[in-house]
């Protein structure tokens, strides 16, 4: 419905056609830059997301075991 009513106002405010085929239009090397560079980030987030994590849940691993031995140390006193 909005391209019809878009193609009536083209017609009727005498805005030139494009000359060119607008399937064909393509972003070129600039869109593929800025489309692998947004990947590229989005994969070192990754993996720095997965590597802050992976700390996160040796340091509680370490501290719970921590707390035991100390527990253990307690009861045998």
């Amino acid at each position: 419905m909005n391209s019809i009513a878009f193609a009536i106002i083209q017609t009727a405010t005498g805005v030139p056609q494009p000359n060119f085929d607008e399937n064909s239009v393509t972003p070129g090397w600039v869109g593929f830059a800025i489309t692998f560079g947004v990947a590229a980030v989005v994969v070192v987030l990754c993996i720095d997301l997965v590597r802050r994590v992976r700390r996160v849940r040796y340091r509680g691993e370490i501290r719970e075991q921590l707390e035991a031995e100390r527990k253990s140390d307690e009861t045998d006193d």
